[in-house]
């Protein structure tokens, strides 16, 4: 009893605030506000800049939501998106298999040049027209992800994103059947998120994101596709199932 105690004082402080936190979090009823950040911060004994640090991976856990000039609230468990990594699947095809409805919030499509990384990263010459389509998919009415995919102009033009496109370049290529699809490489990161990205997934800048960077591939060992995928962690999981080597 005496090393709990002694364990317990000598918590560190960020720590504690985080124990704190959570259970003010759970005793809250999903839906109501909290306290406001000078509130907060005066009840927890700690700056507001250490609040908003402290309150940064509940948010990315999907467990509470922060509103610009309005209030930080507790929400709902959400479902999670979960999957492995060694299938591609678009986020509409993994959300309809636990009853999750996804919708394309924020669409953006415009022409750029290559620059010399992204020229790199497609295979094209550097200033070739590019197409790039942005779109931020919503979830139980929040901003889960955005998406951004950069594309030749002959994959996917502006006419074809007009007949039917509801946020999924992966869907829409398959559905087409043109070009064929064969694999992706991804590479995968934790970032914290820009000042635009913040704006548009409505968290604060500086908070954890999932970032898959992605090639997509045809049949003809050709880059259709290269992408930046943003998630919020507390709505995504992702893991891979690896096979165990023998060798020594």
């Amino acid at each position: 009893m005496r090393k709990s105690k002694i364990e317990s004082e000598l918590q560190h402080p960020f720590q504690k605030l985080q124990n704190e936190l959570a259970r003010l979090i759970a005793s809250t009823p999903a839906g109501d506000r909290l306290p406001s950040e000078p509130e907060l911060a005066k009840m927890m004994g700690v700056s507001r800049a250490t609040l908003r640090e402290g309150m940064r991976s509940f948010e990315g856990k999907g467990l509470i939501r922060r509103r610009q000039g309005v209030g930080t609230f507790v929400v709902p468990q959400a479902k999670v998106i979960e999957t492995g990594l060694e299938v591609l699947e678009s986020i509409e095809s993994l959300a309809n298999r636990i009853g999750l409805s996804v919708s394309m919030g924020e669409l953006e499509i415009k022409e750029i040049i290559a620059t010399p990384e992204i020229a790199e990263k497609l295979q094209v010459e550097e200033g070739s027209r590019l197409s790039q389509i942005s779109r931020v998919i919503h979830a139980e009415n929040r901003p889960v992800a955005y998406l951004i995919d950069i594309l030749p102009p002959d994959i996917l033009t502006e006419e074809d994103l007009k007949a039917g496109f509801t946020g999924s370049v992966l869907d829409f290529l398959i559905e087409r059947g043109s070009p064929t699809l064969s694999k992706s490489f991804a590479d995968i990161h934790a970032v914290a998120a820009q000042s635009d990205i913040a704006k548009k997934l409505e968290i604060q800048r500086g908070d954890v994101l999932l970032l898959l960077i992605a090639r997509l591939y045809s049949n003809m060992g050709e880059i259709v596709d290269f992408s930046y995928s943003y998630f919020l962690p507390g709505y995504f999981r992702l893991h891979v199932v690896r096979q165990v080597s023998n060798t020594k």
